[in-house]
């Protein structure tokens, strides 16, 4: 599939130039002329596509979450409040010969109810992760049943500390937005954590902690 999206691609460009190239040369002062096809120039284009499209030594890092894990949480409605605690179960599969890694999540989510009070509501959440070879940029999508939206980030990768960052923005409600980090902490094949945190005012405040341990 990724190839044929590739051949699309590289299909359109090319319409595209030799449409184009006989309305420069009207447009211009110079003679016309028959534009030659650059066959030499289209088989590196679609060479270098290929490649592109190539799973690589950084799609092996997201790998290492493949499997089934169980994980807690801990997350601050407020920095100076004690944190709210739950639990739940992740899967994670290789989709598209491991171009990207899918990691659905359910649970329970312990959270203030319509009387204030906390309560356990169902969660379920779902992250779309992958290594962009065009961008050199880990790329992350992440959706859930708490809101509508769909959550955007891009990574690096540090290897002296085996930690990925994503950076992105979270937009709850209307008016409203701010920008996040994500720490995957990736401890050894059995064990990685993630933080989450938000800047509000311009101050950085850590408000959530998963910790994944490998049930198979």
């Amino acid at each position: 599939m990724k190839n044929s999206r590739s051949s699309i691609c590289l299909t359109t460009t090319l319409l595209a130039l030799a449409v184009s190239a006989p309305c420069f040369a009207q447009d211009g002062a110079a003679p016309k002329t028959e534009a030659k096809p650059a066959q030499g120039d289209d088989a590196q284009m679609m060479a270098a596509m290929m490649e592109l499209a190539k799973p690589g030594e950084n799609h092996k890092i997201l790998e290492a979450t493949t499997g089934s894990w169980t994980y807690k949480v801990k997350w601050w409605m407020r920095p100076d409040a004690p944190p709210v605690e739950s639990a739940g179960t992740t899967t994670t599969r290789s989709v598209m010969d491991g171009r990207y890694f899918i990691s659905e999540h359910t649970g329970k989510m312990s959270m203030p109810g319509p009387d204030g009070k906390i309560m356990d509501a169902n969660f379920q959440g779902m992250a779309t992760e992958g290594y962009d070879n065009t961008t050199k940029k880990f790329v992350a999508s992440w959706i859930d049943n708490m809101g509508t939206g769909i959550m955007m980030m891009e990574g690096t990768y540090d290897p002296a500390t085996k930690a990925l960052t994503y950076l992105g923005e979270e937009k709850p409600m209307p008016g409203m937005k701010f920008n996040v980090r994500q720490v995957v902490k990736y401890t050894d094949k059995d064990h990685h954590t993630i933080e989450f945190y938000e800047v509000h005012g311009g101050k950085e405040t850590k408000t959530m902690e998963i910790e994944y341990t490998r049930s198979s």
